[in-house]
């Protein structure tokens, strides 16, 4: 109740011009994450839609909900962003608070009902330095804070990816990444798509740092939905990720028809 009056009261005081913006509290959330999806130009229209469709499946799943709600405030806060070839990185959704079934079903229907930003090269750098500095705007605080990166390539654009990686860890964020894999290698980009070693190992020596940081792998973008629900609760309830999270392959909803 206290808590309450305060908020209404600094709430009054500020549209009164009595205090500054700066000397209202923000509102504390137990994570704050950032959503970095890759829509470079090897991220076909179906590709896009399914990997749009998993993010918003996954954010409303009853075990991403539990996993924001059994925390120790209950909510978390979330901004959705696309990136592509350097200088190609938008924020489609601003952070937002997500406490309840409700508000994460509301971040889930503007995400589907939003337009695709770009269909350019990859760069994953760009999408790190560029999800870092949304950090430094949010509206809201928290403990943690983290970069939640899919991507189905590697860096092929702007600057070398391990030095964004290395700027937003020394500056406390973590990265986790989700690998999409692809099946059948493209002609003009494979050594893109399947690295030498594999993309999943690519990901886990060059992208993802931090205390804790994984990797989740999907087999292909029909599997992404399912791995991301494993990706959010673990990232959401700060628990260690399914065993051996970087060779995790996610089922195929399909898999009994196959």
């Amino acid at each position: 109740m206290r808590d309450t009056l305060r908020a209404v009261l600094a709430a009054a005081a500020l549209a009164l011009g009595m205090v500054a913006p700066s000397q209202v509290r923000a509102e504390e959330v137990d994570l704050l994450l950032a959503l970095a999806a890759d829509v470079s130009r090897s991220v076909d229209s179906q590709k896009f839609q399914l990997q749009r469709d998993g993010y918003a499946a996954a954010l409303q799943d009853p075990r991403v909900v539990a996993a924001i709600t059994g925390g120790t405030l209950g909510r978390i806060a979330v901004s959705y962003i696309e990136w592509s070839g350097a200088g190609n990185q938008k924020v489609v959704i601003d952070w937002t608070v997500v406490r309840d079934a409700d508000s994460a079903g509301k971040f889930a229907t503007q995400l589907l009902e939003s337009s695709r930003a770009f269909a350019d090269r990859t760069s994953i750098s760009g999408g790190i330095d560029f999800a870092a500095v949304q950090f430094e705007r949010a509206p809201m605080t928290a403990r943690r804070r983290t970069i939640d990166v899919s991507g189905d390539g590697t860096n092929n654009s702007g600057r070398d990816v391990t030095a964004a990686r290395d700027e937003a860890v020394a500056k406390g964020i973590s990265i986790n990444g989700l690998v999409i894999l692809t099946e059948q290698p493209l002609s003009w980009n494979a050594e893109h798509t399947n690295p030498a070693g594999g993309l999943e190992a690519y990901f886990r020596n060059n992208v993802i740092g931090g205390p804790g940081a994984f990797v989740l792998t999907a087999q292909d973008f029909n599997a992404f939905g399912q791995a991301m629900i494993s990706k959010l609760v673990a990232e959401i309830a700060a628990a260690s990720p399914p065993s051996r999270a970087a060779a995790v392959v996610a089922p195929r909803p399909d898999a009994s028809r196959d």
